[in-house]
């Protein structure tokens, strides 16, 4: 029988991989240890290697595609072999499995169905044969990103007052600033959901217009916004109030922003304003009321309107306003598919931040005895040593005395780990790889140097495996060699401590009581609190910050 290839577990936080690139075609012989396929991980691109001999009958998954972890990629049996059975066989198997997860959906369509088939309440029509007789349902809009109910401010109408598609309705309040709220329905007020001052909820009722007198009972039975309380009364306030004066109120209104006041405009025209650079208070509004609306914006000419406010501008003695001169700019901006790296460091340091309390502890620590050392060091190693090499050499050292620092939670239990493996922080083209310097304690600062660097060679080259990423117990963040004074990080999870490497500072210091030329750098210790207290992450800092001050302790 044919055998199925799925998309193997390549890492311990590979979730799906993409098929970069396929060295076998279908019709193909395969034996056993073959390499069939590139598979972009996570963390590196690795070889699919079959485990079966045969003639590769059939590819599942384009090159560039991503799949899920266990998914059927390819299927592997004799020549001419009917591998559909194969293939239906497995299909057959994850439905088996996955079918009662699909039951409950299926009751809840034929719930949602039943509501919707049953009729309105109070004898009126649905929302949806409303819609067919010209009544338009207007609801709290989305106005930010961040918004989730809306404050009615104002209302510019009132139930029974004829509205045009480009009427303002009302103003309303969101968490970021006062907006318009336009109709876009032509027809007359026939409901008003929230009374002013009161908030609704996005995307709840707030008003209906259509067709003068429409039975609109069938739309408020279903309860999604009730009506306002005492809407009768408050309607007949209204009425009352605005029959005194609406005129006088309007022509005050058209004055104040013909003399530069307030500026009214449809919110589809500020936004046209804004994406050209138009300055609004140099644009004439034709619609009711001098209120600007979407022709206006895109039929001003800034060279006409500035001859014309020439030739009218009274003849005062005051200072004339500043002219802020208008930039017509583009809006661009390109996007790309999240790489399977991105996805994993997006998905591991949110879990790690949001669920592990973090706290930072920084120190300032003397270089000069470090610099003397590598100095000294370089002049006989047979691979140059770095500031980062010596940094982890002293990390591993200063764990060993702090084994709490050494630590990761383990829920119901914390783990002590006697063994220093320092994880490498390094920074690769798709985003950041870890590689795991392992009993750093143990080895010599030459080692160390020809260790970071091979991994680094690999992490470049996406060469790295699992093997070199795994099993970190405290990890080294470095950002001084692009100059950064100090930073701190997110804890590289399962690790209960990170620690951040700034860039080493010529500034002045105090030395025996007199200002002298120093070398500086500071390290920022992050800690979980679940593991690390204060005290003991300020205890390993001291300790390390002995090492660095005192390089020879390294050798000792």
């Amino acid at each position: 029988m044919a055998d199925i290839v799925k998309m193997p577990k390549m890492s311990d936080t590979m979730t799906e991989g993409v098929m970069a690139k396929w060295h076998k075609k279908v019709g193909d012989k395969v034996k056993s240890g073959d390499v069939l396929a590139e598979v972009e991980t996570d963390k590196a691109t690795m070889d699919l290697e079959s485990y079966w001999d045969g003639t590769l009958l059939f590819i599942g998954v384009e090159e560039g595609k991503a799949v899920p972890v266990d998914a059927v990629i390819a299927v592997i049996g004799k020549e001419g072999e009917d591998y559909k059975a194969a293939l239906e066989a497995e299909s057959g198997s994850q439905e088996k499995t996955e079918g009662p997860k699909e039951e409950a959906p299926k009751a809840e369509e034929k719930k949602e169905e039943t509501k919707a088939e049953a009729p309105a309440q109070g004898g009126g029509l649905s929302e949806e044969e409303l819609a067919k007789k010209g009544v338009t349902v207007i609801r709290m809009p989305l106005l930010s990103d961040t918004m989730t109910e809306g404050v009615i401010a104002e209302w510019h109408k009132k139930v029974g007052d004829k509205v045009k598609d480009d009427d303002i309705l009302a103003d309303v309040e969101t968490d970021k600033a006062t907006m318009e709220v336009m109709g876009y329905a032509t027809g007359t007020l026939l409901h008003v959901g929230v009374n002013k001052g009161e908030a609704a909820k996005v995307n709840g009722i707030i008003a209906i217009v259509g067709p003068e007198g429409t039975d609109v009972s069938g739309i408020l039975a279903g309860g999604d916004v009730p009506a306002p309380k005492s809407e009768s009364k408050e309607a007949e306030k209204s009425e009352s109030a605005k029959e005194e004066g609406p005129k006088e109120e309007e022509k005050a209104q058209v004055v104040s922003n013909a003399n530069g006041g307030r500026i009214i405009a449809s919110p589809l025209a500020k936004k046209i304003a804004k994406d050209k650079g138009i300055d609004l208070a140099q644009v004439a509004g034709s619609a009711e009321g001098g209120r600007i609306i979407k022709k206006d914006v895109e039929n001003f000419t800034p060279a006409a309107k500035t001859e014309s406010a020439k030739a009218e501008s009274p003849k005062e003695t005051a200072a004339a306003a500043p002219v802020i001169p208008t930039y017509a700019g583009e809006v661009k901006f390109t996007e790309q598919p999240v790489s399977q790296m991105r996805k994993v460091i997006a998905k591991r340091l949110a879990e790690s931040l949001f669920t592990a309390p973090h706290f930072y502890l920084t120190v300032s620590i003397d270089m000069d005895g470090a610099m003397a050392a590598r100095t000294a060091i370089n002049a006989v190693a047979p691979v140059k040593v770095s500031f980062n090499d010596i940094v982890i050499k002293a990390v591993a050292i200063a764990l060993k005395k702090h084994p709490a620092v050494n630590s990761s939670w383990g829920g119901d239990k914390i783990r002590f780990n006697e063994h220093t493996n320092i994880g490498v922080a390094m920074a690769v083209e798709d985003g950041l790889l870890v590689p795991v310097v392992r009993f750093a304690d143990g080895k010599s600062l030459s080692h160390i140097s020809a260790e970071v660097k091979d991994f680094g060679a690999k992490a470049k080259a996406k060469k790295l495996q699992p093997a070199d990423w795994e099993g970190s117990t405290f990890t080294v963040s470095n950002l001084g060699m692009f100059g950064i004074d100090e930073f701190t990080s997110i804890i590289n999870s399962p690790d209960g401590a990170i620690l951040s490497v700034g860039a080493i500072q010529a500034v002045p210091v105090v030395k025996n009581g007199a200002v002298v030329p120093g070398n500086v750098m500071k390290l920022t210790l992050g800690c979980d609190h679940r593991v690390v207290d204060g005290a003991t992450g300020a205890q390993f800092l001291q300790t390390l910050k002995g090492l660095l001050e005192e390089p020879i302790r390294l050798l000792a």
